[in-house]
């Protein structure tokens, strides 16, 4: 079966569903910031890296990923002329739109009161399956602080804390596999004061790629290859939670 996404850009809209891992699965994906707001703004050499840009770029990555194993995916940002993209300087736009087709407000209350919003409305008309929402940013910290991906989860979901642990376990399996000079320092928390996920209904997890400050942490941004692999990783762990629901 080959389903036709045009969201997912030229290149990648046609996608073979490969198995049916995720069938019956719903998962509304989020990347942080968008529109009017490019989030926090790295720099490589003469380049600016807008947060947004390259959240949203693993997270249309993920999309894909996870339709191949069949599952339901909606993106609640979404930027209809941008797709996935393979370049390593992703420029800044701002035409993202919010799930189905609004504006996104500049304040950041209205923002993640609207995501929120879409999510709860979906979660409702899609009652009783099982469903997750993932949330997907780039911190901005100190350039000298290199941060590996960590997650947060709602401290009264044991749905959110399980499915944050699985993709966690993954990422530790992964860093074993193709990095094993180097420990993987990330971490599962509760946070239960993030806006999106002490307001949606879905069991939530808010995932930090890195520190897009930091020239260490860039790498994990700047080349697609890199921004595949997070989204690969982040489905295997999406798939060994389905598993074990």
């Amino acid at each position: 079966m080959v389903r036709n996404e045009p969201l997912l850009g030229s290149r990648y809209a046609r996608v073979a569903v490969l198995d049916k891992q995720l069938s019956g699965a719903v998962f509304y994906l989020a990347s942080g910031h968008g529109g009017p707001d490019p989030g926090a703004i790295g720099r490589f050499g003469v380049h600016r890296l807008p947060e947004d840009e390259y959240a949203y770029d693993v997270t249309v990555r993920l999309a894909r990923t996870l339709l191949q194993h069949g599952a339901t995916v909606y993106m609640i940002v979404q930027d209809r002329n941008d797709g996935i993209r393979d370049g390593a300087v992703l420029p800044i736009d701002y035409d993202e739109v919010a799930y189905p087709k609004q504006a996104i407000p500049r304040n950041q209350t209205a923002r993640l009161r609207q995501t929120t919003n879409a999510v709860n409305q979906l979660f409702a008309r899609n009652k009783g399956r099982y469903q997750r929402f993932i949330t997907i940013h780039v911190d901005s910290r100190s350039k000298g602080e290199t941060i590996d991906v960590f997650f947060y989860h709602h401290p009264a979901s044991a749905a959110g804390q399980r499915l944050a642990r699985h993709i966690h376990r993954g990422f530790l399996a992964n860093y074993r596999r193709h990095r094993p000079s180097r420990p993987y320092l990330g971490r599962v928390s509760s946070r239960g004061s993030l806006f999106v996920i002490r307001n949606s209904q879905a069991p939530t997890v808010f995932i930090e790629l890195g520190n897009i400050q930091n020239k260490m942490d860039q790498r994990r941004f700047l080349l697609a290859q890199n921004r595949q692999a997070l989204a690969t990783w982040l489905c295997q762990g999406m798939v060994a939670d389905h598993k074990r629901q």
